[in-house]
């Protein structure tokens, strides 16, 4: 114990630490204090549970999607039969009588918000934090979802649909560029195939959770408990110490810069006239950055950056084949219940469909990752286990839809699904990897709505469409399910064209001393007073 009180002592009679040297345009001998004693205090995470977060918040995301397609809250319009007996309608749908093509329509509501709001938190992720922006994001999310549940017709809930993309979108463009960062380099592949994982997981949770309030409680109850359990997460993310990402110079570090870029005492041996000048060129940057032209700047900065993306042909083929798959899961997602049920008089469809589509999105997804960290992870690698397994799960699932008998359906359409669910992690990989990390937030924003304006948004109106014309539905999920050949057809194209990895290719431009001074405590368990305490020992 005295030894104990002896080495304090002397830790506290140490002589301040002397000032380093640094680099400055203005004055060669300006001096900062270390960064090491003013940095900020490393945040509880570690890799692993940043990741259980992110997957947390992804499986909410979805379950949401899978609730307000399962019948238990979707529900059904009134009929009536031959006699003029006339049962009442149920859900969403009865409850505001809404026809096949709006009930499809307020599926796809959220891309309106999920558009605007995209590149907008794409963008704003070069000059504030993204973990607070994903903060920003959650949070109107929970008051979107909790809005849809209070919501008294067609048009109130459709706005607060619109409002769940605006909180998705921070989420989604943001959430992925930190799992690649963070990851085992031997498992990054794996490590987003666990959060992806989560998308057809949580949509199988949401058809037996909305199955199961909707039928017992009210459709409201639903929503109300989805905002209730992302509450947290929203809260969190203003609370800890925020991460950075990789390419991303953080706004800690200039902040932690201004004052000794400013303050005289700091400078040593240098004259009166050169501290002068470097006030009066920060004072006259300061007076030219005005709002207007920092918009402008953010703008040009922004059309460069689509410009230098939309030129990429390995990332343009992946998009387009992600859109033609999306397509089809999309449509799959919100009728599957519905045509289930129509087809082979599913006495439960909610729960058979949730029970198919977790475990083959589980199995499937993560048996993706792994097989292409295996193999070896590249571009030209992922886009052949794209184009293989996508036309061979779309071969299983046209031939689910054309049986009879409902037990080789559920064989063959699990087949189906667990082939085509395991290309959830290579082709997000791609959209990561084919770009440099400074568009990497771009990259998956554009890459999310590309998915949704072209692929999931106008797949459930149009087979709401042709349901209504051919009054079929196995003949509305052939059709829908040929569009898997097409897009393994896009991802065959990909092969064929030269690649390469740009993960670190400006890591060193966009990444200073200070971010990495502030940016590795972040995932270390020891803090830095513990760190000094057992130099001295």
């Amino acid at each position: 114990m005295a030894q104990s009180e002896q080495q304090q002592q002397q830790h506290h009679n140490q002589p301040p630490a002397k000032p380093t040297q640094s680099s400055n345009p203005f004055n060669p001998q300006m001096t900062t204090s270390p960064i090491s004693v003013s940095a900020p205090n490393p945040s509880w995470f570690s890799p692993k549970r940043l990741l259980v977060m992110l997957c947390t918040i992804n499986m909410i995301n979805y379950v949401d999607r899978g609730a307000i397609a399962s019948n238990g809250v979707n529900g059904s319009i009134g009929i009536c039969d031959d006699s003029g007996i006339c049962s009442a309608g149920s859900g969403i749908q009865g409850d505001f009588k809404l026809s096949n093509f709006q009930d499809g329509v307020l599926s796809s509501a959220f891309m309106v918000g999920l558009l605007m709001a995209s590149p907008i938190f794409a963008s704003l992720a070069k000059s504030h934090n993204p973990f607070r922006l994903i903060g920003v994001g959650l949070s109107v999310w929970t008051f979107a979802t909790a809005g849809c549940g209070s919501s008294i017709d067609f048009w109130t809930i459709a706005i607060c649909r619109m409002l769940v993309g605006v909180g998705e979108a921070s989420f989604i463009s943001l959430a992925a560029p930190f799992i690649d960062d963070h990851a085992p380099a031997p498992q990054k592949t794996a490590w987003l195939a666990m959060f992806y994982m989560c998308i057809p997981t949580g949509i199988a949770v949401g058809y037996v959770y909305g199955g199961f309030v909707g039928d017992n409680f009210s459709w409201r109850y639903a929503f109300w408990g989805e905002a209730f359990c992302m509450l947290p997460f929203a809260v969190l993310a203003f609370a800890m110490n925020p991460l950075q990402l990789k390419g991303f110079a953080p706004a800690e570090s200039r902040k932690f810069l201004e004052p000794n870029e400013t303050t005289s005492p700091l400078i040593e041996g240098s004259d009166d006239s050169n501290i002068n000048s470097c006030v009066i060129v920060s004072s006259d940057k300061a007076s030219r950055s005005s709002p207007a032209s920092k918009s402008l700047n953010q703008l040009s900065r922004f059309s460069e950056d689509m410009k230098e993306l939309l030129h990429d042909k390995v990332y343009v083929v992946n998009i387009l084949g992600y859109v033609s798959y999306n397509f089809v899961i999309g449509a799959y997602s919100y009728w599957g219940p519905k045509a289930g049920y129509s087809i082979y008089r599913m006495s439960n469809p909610d729960l058979l469909f949730g029970g198919i589509t977790i475990v083959c999105g589980i199995l499937g997804t993560l048996a993706g990752g792994l097989i292409l960290d295996s193999v070896n992870a590249t571009i030209n690698n992922a886009f052949k286990l794209l184009s293989g397994a996508t036309i061979l799960g779309a071969i299983f699932c046209f031939s689910a839809f054309c049986v009879r008998s409902l037990y080789f359906f559920v064989v063959l359409f699990s087949m189906g699904e667990l082939l085509v669910f395991a290309t959830q992690a290579p082709v997000n990989y791609v959209s990561l990897r084919c770009v440099k990390p400074s568009l990497r937030p771009l990259s998956m924003a554009v890459s999310t709505v590309s998915i949704h304006i072209f692929g999931d948004v106008p797949s459930s109106p149009l087979a709401g469409i042709l349901q209504d014309h051919v009054n079929n539905w196995r003949v509305t999920t052939l059709v829908v399910t040929s569009v898997l050949f097409f897009a393994s057809g896009i991802w065959f194209i990909g092969i064929f064209i030269s690649n390469s990895d740009k993960f670190n290719e400006d890591g060193k431009e966009e990444v200073s001393t200070v971010d990495r001074a502030t940016k590795k405590p972040l995932f270390e368990e020891n803090t830095i007073e513990g760190a000094q305490d057992s130099d001295e020992a």
